[in-house]
């Protein structure tokens, strides 16, 4: 097996083991980079020389004995929207194009200490904003499974670099299905953690109360190591939780320990929804069909407020979406317009040019929604049903330790197939969003491949903290699907 292709957990054994170097790794990766990168673009920026002088600094530590983190010189890729003091954090957008942070998140301080070796950052939707990685103002990303088709979004470009061994493990953030759907369409694991659970300081915000950063891997086991490294309490965000009240886990350690008298919930309303492919469904239900094999109960839970949550989503990230976009007005940073006539139009004329047609749409939706008349009728109402949704999940996890969907109701879908009607772009979304209007983590894991050959995705969630129960019952099925392909 080439380097490249290891797990990240096996490549960090052999790291800290000196059965090969974190140069090494890194060479491969970039190898790797230089085959394949042509084809899927997956990045918006590369970083080989830094992190080479990474690399041989951590080799050096590790020959003469020094400890090292947990991450021992692993390369990793990072969404950008994710602030780097080094490079530059553009969001996907010609608004950020030459934008450098002037400091780094705190995920990122966290994988410096971690050891990690950042290679790059990642393509993505403008500020997050869509379901296919299309929206990006900077370069197109294809999906490696078939370049013809999206890598989904807006993580695209994290998901795609792991799909197609460009890094081990990646960084992406999830507002309404950002992490889950990209790891479906591309094939490989993505966990959005708890709303507070990883802190959101130094990134970039498009929905503060609906953005939360994750990882992707290629198995379980990567997911739950770079969890390991991200998790935790972070002061400077008001959002993250304590740790007293949200103890972190080590999520590794039981992770190969079956979830006893497991009870999976199956939502009717999910079931019965419109728009769901027949090879999703199906593979969908042979995963279940495993679970109930391995003495998993399934049982149908009422969530009766579910089919509002798309409406519910798009009024409330739309809404904080239009405020948290005004700093970007040709003034304070980011883009200006270089021949503005006046005060006015260096506001007007900047933002209309550096905005793609997605932000703009979704920012006057938002401007509209919290507009005089308009705000009770709408916002509020939003907020209402947002509690709803949080209440439905709440007595759903009386009843079950987790909740089982598909990921997303398709297959990855061809370039351009559906950005000439948003609404059903939207749709992609409809598995995900209640997700985070809730708050609560779920993880999307492969689980077959659709009549065209592309990959499919389950989606698991649980209740509010529990990610490592989560991510024991994923490998459950993982364990059982990968022995079947034996």
């Amino acid at each position: 097996m080439n380097i490249e292709q290891l797990s990240a957990v096996e490549a960090v054994t052999r790291i800290k083991s000196r059965e090969m170097t974190s140069r090494e790794a890194v060479e491969a990766v970039f190898a790797r980079i230089e085959q394949v990168e042509p084809q899927v673009g997956a990045y918006l920026s590369l970083y080989k020389q830094e992190a080479l002088q990474k690399a041989d600094a951590i080799d050096a530590r590790i020959a003469a004995g020094e400890p090292v983190g947990i991450l021992a010189g692993l390369p990793i890729a990072v969404k950008d929207n994710i602030c780097t003091a080094f490079g530059t954090t553009t969001c996907g957008s010609k608004m950020l194009e030459n934008f450098r942070a002037p400091y780094n998140a705190h995920v990122i301080e966290l994988l410096e200490k971690a050891d990690a070796v950042i290679i790059g950052k990642t393509n993505m939707d403008e500020f997050a904003m869509g379901s296919s990685c299309e929206n990006s103002a900077l370069k197109k990303t294809a999906n490696p499974h078939d370049p013809g088709k999206v890598p989904g979004g807006s993580s695209g470009g994290s998901a795609a670099v792991v799909a197609a061994n460009m890094a081990f493990v990646s960084l992406g953030s999830d507002t309404g299905g950002s992490i889950r759907q990209p790891a479906s369409f591309c094939g490989v694991v993505g966990l959005k953690p708890t709303y507070g659970r990883v802190s959101r300081y130094g990134l970039v915000a498009y929905a503060s109360s609906l953005d939360q950063i994750g990882p992707f891997g290629r198995n379980v086991a990567d997911t739950a190591l770079l969890m390991n490294a991200i998790a935790g309490y972070d002061d400077r965000d008001s959002t993250s939780i304590n740790t007293d009240l949200a103890p972190n886990e080590d999520y590794l350690a039981k992770l190969d320990e079956p979830v006893d008298g497991l009870k999976i919930g199956v939502v009717k309303q999910f079931i019965a929804s419109e728009g769901l492919h027949d090879d999703v469904r199906r593979s969908v239900d042979e995963a279940l069909a495993r679970y109930k094999k391995m003495g998993a109960e399934i049982v149908e839970v009422d969530m009766p407020s579910m089919p509002y949550s798309i409406a519910t989503y798009y009024m409330v990230a739309t809404a904080e979406c239009s405020s948290n976009l005004t700093r970007y007005d040709g003034v304070h940073y980011g883009y200006r317009t270089p021949n503005p006539k006046d005060y006015i139009d260096v506001y007007s004329s900047s933002r209309a040019e550096g905005f793609g047609a997605e932000v703009k749409r979704r920012i006057m939706l938002g401007t509209y929604a919290l507009s005089a008349g308009y705000y009770d009728a709408y916002y509020l109402k939003a907020l209402k049903v947002r509690n709803l949704i949080r209440q439905d999940f709440e007595k759903a996890f009386k009843l079950c330790d987790c909740i089982m969907c598909p990921t997303a109701p398709e297959t990855a879908f061809a370039f351009g197939e559906k950005t000439n009607d948003p609404l059903k772009m939207y749709l992609s979304d409809i598995y995900t969003i209640a997700v985070n209007l809730a708050g609560i983590p779920a993880i999307s894991i492969p689980c077959g491949k659709g009549d065209d050959g592309m990959p499919i995705g389950l989606q698991i969630m649980s209740s509010y903290f529990t990610e490592s129960k989560l991510l024991r019952i994923a490998r459950m099925y993982e364990k059982v699907a990968q022995a079947s392909r034996l």
